[in-house]
């Protein structure tokens, strides 16, 4: 497959492409700080009002995911800078056990590190404010130096960073899962795939490996996608497919017999659909016929079974120079990777040497679904005047609006179609089978039109089982690289557009500008109060080494939760500092929540925050543990999030743990218990202590 749009073959992999004549001279640095100046002034109008309230408020709730990628920034520099420790592991959540381990949590690394000089200058709100608005920048400035590689247009480079940066994806993720938003790795990473094709050189190939480790440390998803990059690079430059019709009387009897097995699979699965299936007895066992699931799969099978019989691709294989030379260089890139990755890989290790390696499980029929069909057609609903429309239906689907927001800018579509039809630009395999591809991934393991799944498989049905690829288990989040794809498309369309109209040319561009910016400004962004409860501040005074217990409680992960803890604990610790009982991670061990339960006043504050009743000999081991569980923990905090803590909860926790009332403040209510007085109040053990507390 050749990456260029244009009426002629372009060159091939190892000659440079026709960005090559449009370099700038390196005199011209002006007109080279004139896109990344663009691009801040972008960032700031495509997040206003957050620019005016950078230390008060955050684009996403705290009590969501937002709440815990802020406390990444400070748990990383706590862990680092006050307490000298390896930031891999901390002790500030779940802390009757001896360390949490991060490894598998999205931990943000690169923008932790970002962090460490802006958190005592700014503090940690607006730090972290300051680090997305850079992100932005810099993802949009990376994909610039990709199009202008790849199309060699200036101004067509130019707004294909803003269509990635500014695209419905990325504004989405930036209410709650800020990590995905530096996603400038990605069009670096696909850059230096094709400049150390061109070039050959060693150092290519090293920054390759290390900006695979840069993508990694942004996002883990990011690092797995630029594996399947490297593999999509190599399989389109050496794979070449031929279609050819044969003849015969014995490919016309398959073609038959396929359109039978077709016909009556297709039969059964209507059948399934209209009257919801049935059961029948097959040899004295009850063989069901109630899903379409499989039906569908087999259906699905044999239409891929009848194209294969009717155009009977050959596939051809070839190694150009190029791919040689990638091949040849990858110890280089390895190693970079490896040595920046060692301090994530020896704390992985240690995990699974220890035995705590978490194995997300992946089922047939259940497993994370991706975005619907429909929305990737949608218009911008991040947009004002959109918004209204779509934003609640998406919200409706699994995993709620912000992993289901996929649209393709309106304006991408227009102009590559325009190209296409009245510039008879020829779109390339490279990037429109990229775009293809990941789009859909993204669908997930089953294909959903308009929220009905039509259980037709999609190639993430079998991905999902692949080791290191199976670990991005949001397949919507692959919508990024149809984005990123979108907009090195778009630029070359842009390119072939005026190039065929040169008088237009500013008009093209202009108008092209206007309705760009038009689609995808998200303005006025909605923003949160991110400023703490004074009632933590109460707890910050606290000189003891304390430990505090948050209500709704419990032990919560990417996917699951046993209780009801909210990340907004985890928000407030970057205020009070004190250890929390619990927490959240991205993905949490069930040794983990064994742990937990090992303690009954724990265990059952844990079934009062799901709603579940207590049953009467764990309340009573809880009665019998309690004072003794609040010394040996040094419990010296208990906050209640009214309107989120049942009665019954708050009660309960009242009675058991003996609780005074300390202060009140909006929504939250602060308690400790009574025999916390004094300095020494933990000092000592008694047998009524329950299990041994590890720390």
């Amino acid at each position: 497959m050749t990456d260029g749009l244009s009426r002629t073959e372009p060159s091939g992999l190892g000659a440079p492409d026709s960005s090559a004549d449009r370099r700038l001279p390196r005199r011209a640095w002006y007109r080279r700080i004139l896109p990344l100046v663009g691009y801040m002034v972008v960032a700031l109008v495509f997040t206003w009002p957050l620019p005016a309230h950078l230390g008060t408020h955050l684009t996403g709730s705290p009590s969501g995911d937002t709440g815990v990628y802020v406390w990444n920034l400070w748990v990383f520099q706590h862990e680092l800078l006050e307490n000298m420790h390896f930031p891999w592991f901390t002790s500030t959540i779940f802390s009757l056990d001896p360390h949490a381990d991060l490894t598998l949590h999205n931990y943000t690394i690169f923008a932790d590190l970002l962090g460490l000089p802006l958190i005592r200058l700014v503090g940690v709100v607006a730090a972290f404010n300051l680090i997305y608005l850079a992100l932005i920048v810099l993802t949009a400035y990376a994909m610039y130096v990709l199009a202008r590689d790849v199309a060699g247009d200036g101004i067509g480079a130019w707004l294909g960073g803003l269509l990635f940066a500014g695209c419905p994806a990325l504004i989405a993720r930036g209410t709650a899962h800020f990590s995905l938003v530096a996603a400038a790795p990605l069009p670096i990473f696909v850059l230096l795939l094709r400049r150390t094709g061109r070039t050959r050189r060693r150092r290519d190939m090293a920054a390759l490996g290390a900006t695979l480790a840069w993508a990694t440390y942004c996002d883990p998803y990011y690092g797995v996608y630029c594996l399947l990059l490297g593999a999509w690079h190599l399989a389109a430059n050496v794979l070449d497919v031929t279609l050819s019709r044969p003849h015969g009387e014995r490919p016309r009897l398959a073609l038959r017999a396929l359109d039978f097995l077709i016909a009556a699979v297709g039969i059964v699965s209507l059948g399934i659909a209209a009257t919801g299936g049935t059961t029948f007895l097959v040899a004295g066992r009850a063989v069901g016929l109630t899903s379409l699931h499989t039906p569908v799969l087999i259906l699905t099978v044999l239409v891929m079974a009848r194209a294969a019989v009717t155009y009977r691709p050959q596939i051809h294989w070839h190694v150009p120079a190029g791919i040689s030379a990638l091949i040849r260089l990858s110890p280089y890139g390895i190693l970079s990777s490896a040595l920046l990755l060692s301090p994530l890989l020896t704390a992985l290790a240690i995990r699974v040497y220890d035995g705590r390696y978490v194995t997300p499980r992946i089922f047939w029929r259940s497993s994370t679904p991706g975005v619907d069909l429909l929305a990737y057609l949608m218009p911008n609903p991040n947009h004002p005047f959109f918004r209204p429309w779509f934003a609640d239906w998406l919200a409706t689907r699994d995993g709620g609006f912000v992993e289901n927001v996929a649209a393709i800018p309106l304006v991408a579509l227009v102009v590559i179609g325009f190209a296409v039809w009245a510039v008879r630009a020829r779109v390339p395999g490279y990037w429109l089978g990229l775009t293809l591809a990941s789009g859909a991934l993204a669908l997930g393991p089953f294909v959903h039109v308009a929220g009905i799944n039509l259980s037709i498989p999609t190639p993430w049905t079998l991905l999902r089982y692949l080791p290191i690829v199976g670990s991005a288990r949001a397949p919507a989040r692959f919508s990024v690289l149809v984005m990123m794809a979108v907009a090195v498309l778009f630029a070359l369309a842009l390119r072939a557009v005026t190039d065929h109209y040169p008088a237009r040319r500013r008009v093209i561009l202009a108008g092209v500008s206007a309705l760009l910016l038009f689609e995808l400004v998200p303005a006025p962004r909605p923003l949160y109060g991110a400023i703490p409860s004074p009632v933590y501040d109460i707890i910050a005074g606290d000189p003891r080494g304390v430990r505090v217990l948050e209500l709704p409680f419990g032990v919560r992960d990417g996917l699951s939760s046993v209780g009801n803890f909210s990340a907004s604990a985890q928000f407030h610790q970057t205020r009070h500092h004190k250890p929390l009982i619990g927490g959240y991670l991205s993905r949490v061990s069930t040794g983990r929540v064994d742990s937990i339960r090992r303690f009954p006043v724990l265990s059952a504050l844990m079934l009062l925050s799901q709603g579940q009743t207590v049953p009467p000999e764990l309340e009573q081991a809880a009665g019998q543990h309690a004072r003794g569980f609040v010394r040996r923990a040094r419990l010296g905090y208990v906050v209640v999030r009214r309107g989120r803590a049942s009665p019954a909860l708050v009660d309960y926790a009242i009675r058991v743990l003996d609780l005074e009332l300390v202060a009140e403040w909006d929504t939250r209510t602060l308690y400790r218990p009574r025999q916390t007085t004094g300095e020494n109040w933990f000092a000592g053990s008694t047998a009524e202590a329950g299990p041994t507390v590890l720390r």
